[in-house]
């Protein structure tokens, strides 16, 4: 883990912000306010709010990857993947920072969803196809385009971690999706 520095403490205030009122409400003024720094200290750091929240969401998300991705030690490439891709979902579904945005300010997410991929994601698929690339060379997953194998992985992530909600009820919990998509793993890398 790196060391903490002053950006992270602003990072935290904005975090802070968009808990307690949302991103279209969280302003750099108030972030400096909770930073208990001058607002030209913020607009040193980002010119925008945009800006400062995809550094917090790349900082949150990141944050995450690196615990999940450091809990496994395995010689199975498919089962440290599927433990991976299961734990980040779990993790992702209850990022209090996550729900919040969900909650409040849906519309943050869809660009990641629909236009283009986020400094997140590029670290979450460069991470799934180091995986897949060893497992190939290991024998332990099936051959075929590592890079399309790790976002077909992450696609699929995707809608369990954005629309679980949407499909859980009394016939389908959360922990029934999960383990649905590591039988999507499973199903997709095992050779």
């Amino acid at each position: 883990m790196p060391p903490r520095t002053q950006r992270d403490d602003y990072l935290d205030a904005a975090r802070e912000c968009i808990l307690d009122v949302g991103w279209r409400r969280t302003t750099l003024t108030e972030v400096a306010r909770r930073a208990d720094v001058s607002r030209m200290t913020i607009y040193r750091a980002w010119a925008d709010m945009p800006t400062l929240l995809g550094d917090l969401m790349t900082r949150e998300w990141v944050g995450i990857l690196t615990r999940v991705a450091a809990g496994v030690d395995e010689a199975d490439h498919v089962s440290a993947l599927r433990h991976d891709l299961v734990t980040m979902a779990r993790a992702l579904r209850a990022n209090e920072l996550f729900v919040r945005i969900v909650e409040l300010d849906p519309e943050l997410v869809l660009p990641y969803l629909l236009a283009r991929r986020g400094r997140s994601q590029d670290a979450i698929l460069a991470l799934v196809e180091s995986i897949v690339r060893e497992g190939q060379s290991a024998g332990t997953v099936r051959t075929g385009n590592p890079t399309a194998l790790a976002r077909a992985l992450v696609l699929a992530a995707h809608g369990v971690v954005i629309s679980a909600q949407t499909m859980v009820d009394d016939a389908v919990s959360e922990d029934d999706l999960d383990a649905e998509l590591g039988r999507v793993v499973d199903g997709l890398l095992r050779p």
